[in-house]
């Protein structure tokens, strides 16, 4: 049955606070939403059409309940887990499809990534795979220190350490084996980056960038994961040559793996060599609401495009073609240590007006430490007054944003 018979469906995989902008433009649009996940409480729910119970993670299941209700489109927006299971899902029923299943597999592991990488002549951090904690112990003296160890598959910054010498890599092996769920791990040679990483959405149409953005991404150096994103700015402060340098690798990857149409959220750095990486590129959107602050910073609404293509709507008069107004930055509220929320404070400030904040805890609620995405408890969006740096915005920052 169709689950409406006179709308286009959606079928959003996951159900976090990130798919509620998806949900509004997809009613706005006339368009009815199912959500699908394996936790009822999640907030999504309560603001789609229709929630199903279902892991995002069984392909068959998700697959069998998309035929049942006959939906025009599938997206896992903010959501990795369901990134495989949305390929498998549009490939099968002849959906608009983000490439082949095969290569969004390649995409969503780390060490598959970075060996294609590797064999197409993309430059590549040196990495070592591996499935079984005394392999990798077998190897303490062999890797390249400092490097990073991380889950093949895991999202959110979860798991991820950096390891600077032998005595600390048994403690970041069991991390990250404990919150891989293939229990696969990676271990990389640290790159150390030439100015600030970039965290940032891009798109493609049939196989062309259409378009492409960078950030500046910022860390929390003394929480208890400092490789979970605390912040961001848009536009980039990188070179424009280098921007440029990035921008084609990513077309050239897209190529190699014949991707079509499809939102990514691309993690890439310059390194203190000057030479370009592409860290990671997800089919989906990115969470921390990256999409919406493109929306604020460029003008470019990449939800509307990604709502309308994925249902088959004609979606050629959605603007992407990015003017920056100004610069926008993306404050992601945290806390270091567990505790008691209270309140928040933004104190009136001369280097930024406040666009809004985004809180999603309430006064007396318990707050855990900031070691991964998913334990951040809001977002702050100010506009940078002229000649103001995200460098003088995190300067003293926990008198401004309290």
């Amino acid at each position: 049955m169709k689950a409406s018979p006179t709308k286009k469906t959606l079928m959003i995989l996951g159900g976090s606070r990130y798919v509620l902008p998806l949900i509004k433009t997809a009613h706005e649009l006339g368009v009815f939403v199912i959500t699908v996940d394996y936790l009822p409480n999640n907030i999504a729910h309560k603001y789609s059409d229709l929630f199903l119970n279902i892991s995002v993670t069984n392909e068959e299941k998700v697959l069998d309940a998309a035929k049942r209700f006959h939906i025009d489109g599938i997206t896992s927006f903010a959501c990795d887990p369901g990134v495989k299971t949305m390929a498998f899902v549009s490939n099968k029923l002849g959906l608009l499809s983000v490439g082949p299943y095969e290569s969004v597999i390649i995409l969503q592991n780390k060490s598959l990534f970075r060996e294609f990488l590797e064999k197409n002549g993309f430059n590549v951090p040196k990495s070592f795979n591996y499935k079984d904690i005394n392999d990798l112990m077998a190897d303490q003296d062999k890797l390249p220190y400092p490097v990073i160890v991380k889950p093949v598959d895991s999202a959110g910054s979860k798991g991820v350490s950096k390891v600077g010498s032998e005595k600390e890599l048994l403690k970041a092996g069991q991390l990250a084996f404990q919150k891989s769920l293939s229990k696969s791990i990676i271990v990389e040679e640290f790159i150390e980056k030439d100015g600030c990483s970039s965290d940032s959405d891009c798109y493609s149409e049939n196989g062309k960038l259409v378009f492409a953005s960078l950030s500046d991404q910022y860390f929390d150096e003394s929480s208890q994961n400092p490789f979970v994103p605390s912040g961001f700015i848009w536009p980039s402060t990188m070179k424009n040559d280098k921007q440029e340098e990035l921008i084609s690798d990513i077309q050239r990857l897209l190529n190699l793996l014949k991707m079509k149409t499809s939102i990514y959220n691309v993690e890439a750095r310059i390194s203190k060599n000057g030479k370009p990486y592409i860290m990671e590129v997800s089919p989906r959107g990115g969470g921390n609401r990256i999409a919406e602050m493109l929306k604020y910073s460029t003008g470019v609404d990449l939800i509307k495009k990604h709502i309308m293509d994925c249902v088959g709507l004609d979606s050629k008069d959605v603007n992407l073609k990015p003017l920056y107004h100004h610069n926008i930055a993306e404050i992601i509220l945290h806390n270091n240590e567990d505790g008691i929320f209270e309140s928040l404070l933004v104190k009136d400030n001369s280097s930024f007006s406040l666009l809004e904040k985004d809180l999603w805890v309430k006064t007396g609620e318990k707050i855990e430490a900031f070691t991964g995405a998913n334990k951040s408890i809001g977002t702050v969006v100010l506009s940078l007054h002229k000649d103001i740096s995200m460098k003088d915005i995190l300067k003293d920052i926990e008198l401004k944003i309290k």
